[in-house]
Order: C-alpha cells, then sequence, then structure tokens
C-alpha cells in the first residue's frame, strides 16, 4: 500500500500554490472567551470550491501522466471531493466523470456540472455509487479517483496543515472533521514531523461512525449506513490507507449528534460569521464537548467546507432537526 509522506506534502505545496492562496487562520477573541482556549478557524471553506479538498485534486491532477489526463477520470463522491475533482481537472484540461448517489446535495451537483463534470446519479448512498465508478471505469477506458486511496489527494490536503504550523508555531491541538480521513491524515503526518506533541482530534457523526468504531476496536468495521446533515462525514466504509495512518497517530475521537452538528452550524453563524457545511462546523461543535482537556490551549478548528444546501440550512435556522 501506497504510503503519505511530508515530504510529498511539502512537493505538493508548490502545486498548489500555482492555484490557490493560503486560507485564513483566524482568531476568534469571543469564542475563546466562551470555549476557555484561544480558539483558531482554519477558513478551508474560502476555497473556491468551498472546501479543504481541491488541494488534494490539484495535487492529483498535476501528477496524472498525459496518457491518462486524454483518457479522463471518473470518481464518487457526495460533493466536496467531487468538486474538488471536477474543478482540478478543468485547470488542468481533463474530461471527468462524477457519480453521485440519488437524493445528493443538489446544489453540490449544480456546482460539479458548473466546472465542467458529466454528473451521473446511482444508488442510495456514496457506497453505492463507488460500484458503478468500477464498471464505467472498465467500460470507458478512464483512471478511477478513489477519494481515500490516493495519497496523491492527502498530499495535497495536508498542505493546509502546513500553513496552520506557519501561522500559529505554537498550536498545541488541531481537531479536524473525518468522514474518508483525508484531512485528518494530513494533520497527523505534517504534526509528526514538525511537532508530534501537538495533539490530533477527529470528529465523527454518531450517524456515521465507521472509523471511530474501527479505531476503537483496532480492526476493520463497516457500518449498515451513514444518515447524517454532515454530508461530508456520511461514509460508512472505512480504507486502508487512512485507517492505518489513524489507527497510529490520532490522540481522540470525539463523535456528535445530529442536534450537535445542527448547534455546530448556528455557532458558526453566531461567532465566527460563516456559513459552514455539517462536517466543517463539527470541529467547533466538538469543542465544546473537549473545554475541560484543552483549557487555556492554542486549539484549530479546521471549518473544512461551506457547501449546505439551503433547504438544510432553513431546517438548521429553524431548529427543525
Amino acid at each position: 500500500m501506497k504510503s503519505v509522506t511530508f515530504q510529498d506534502i511539502i512537493a505538493a505545496r508548490k502545486v498548489v500554490a500555482r492555484f490557490l492562496k493560503s486560507t485564513p487562520l483566524i482568531h476568534y477573541p469571543e469564542l475563546s472567551e466562551r470555549l476557555g482556549f484561544q480558539a483558531y478557524i482554519k477558513h478551508e471553506n474560502h476555497n473556491p470550491t468551498g472546501s479543504f479538498k481541491v488541494r488534494g485534486g490539484l495535487n492529483f491532477m498535476h501528477h496524472l501522466p498525459q496518457v491518462q489526463r486524454e483518457k479522463g477520470v471518473i470518481t464518487a463522491t457526495r460533493g466536496n471531493h467531487g468538486q474538488s475533482i471536477a474543478y482540478a481537472a478543468a485547470q488542468f484540461e481533463v474530461k471527468a466523470t462524477v457519480v453521485v448517489p440519488h437524493g445528493n446535495n443538489p446544489e453540490k451537483n449544480s456546482a460539479m456540472q458548473a466546472f465542467g463534470a458529466e454528473l451521473i446519479e446511482h444508488g442510495a448512498d456514496f457506497d453505492e455509487a463507488l460500484v458503478l465508478c468500477e464498471k464505467l471505469r472498465t467500460e470507458r477506458g478512464l483512471y478511477y479517483v478513489h477519494p481515500c486511496m490516493e495519497p496523491a489527494l492527502f498530499h495535497g490536503v495536508g498542505t493546509y496543515s502546513l500553513e496552520i504550523f506557519e501561522s500559529l508555531p505554537h498550536v498545541d491541538a488541531i481537531i479536524v472533521p473525518i468522514g474518508g480521513g483525508s484531512g485528518s491524515c494530513g494533520a497527523i503526518t505534517v504534526s509528526k514531523a514538525i511537532n508530534p506533541n501537538v495533539k490530533i482530534i477527529g470528529v465523527q457523526a454518531e450517524n456515521a461512525p465507521a472509523i471511530y468504531r474501527s479505531w476503537k476496536a483496532g480492526h476493520h468495521i463497516e457500518t449498515d449506513s451513514c444518515d447524517t446533515i454532515a454530508d461530508g462525514l456520511a461514509t460508512r466504509v472505512p480504507f486502508p490507507l487512512p485507517l492505518s495512518i489513524l489507527q497510529k497517530g490520532i490522540h481522540d475521537m470525539v463523535l456528535l449528534s445530529e442536534t450537535e452538528i445542527a448547534d455546530g452550524i448556528r455557532s458558526a453563524l453566531r461567532w465566527t460569521h460563516n456559513l459552514a457545511e455539517g462536517a466543517g462546523a463539527a470541529p467547533l461543535a466538538a469543542a465544546h464537548k473537549l473545554t475541560t482537556e484543552l483549557a487555556g490551549k492554542n486549539v484549530v478548528m479546521v471549518m473544512s467546507g461551506a457547501n449546505l444546501d439551503t433547504e438544510t440550512l432553513k431546517k438548521v435556522l429553524a431548529y427543525q432537526l
């Protein structure tokens, strides 16, 4: 199995910097007072796709052989990964096909199409969409971009953790949402190289706890469903590459109820004046459960994305979840 390395994250930075500016790391005094520690938000929601994953897509396309660029790529997604691949493919003039489950966030679907991707709806969830990817890859000769097993994606995503350490050298803890695990694995890899004392804390949804359960048990565990408003956390199958890194490097994980995720979205609006999707708000929601452990420390919460559909936002603001 291929590995994720600090050296490759360093190299990816040169690629990502050609297309993206560093995202802000902002200190919030009111939020700090409320939480009892120095609260910083890493605003990956300010990227052009509204998500951190665009970093990985750009690095992946950069390394894709020319012969495969000419044939095209295919992937499965709930949204942010697909937007990343669609956006990056457009920059490198590669044809992208994206498979999403039926009932997927319509606004994310629209964004992927706007970036030029062919969109196909299939299956009830991400994992069923994944099955069609395998079939079309063979039929069309496309390169399947696995969202959780391509080191180049992890290396690109890991560049936001480099930015955190450069902006806040004395960071004590980083709270990251975990769906597939690329963001958390990037944070683990960078922190081990720069300062192993920094605690990396992951966040999952109670309704999609596959990685949490696998981490606790020490072996692969799948769940039957992943029904959560946090699209970016909605996976029911852990994959070997991220799970192997998380098993050795994550310091703690927090599970959130749907109510707590909704509270996080509202908290993000109230205290940071930013719209965060469920996964992007999850670190802030988790922080409220970690005030004792993190008291007095410098804590970065990664706001991983802003792609919250209008209907879900209406329900969250109306306290209807």
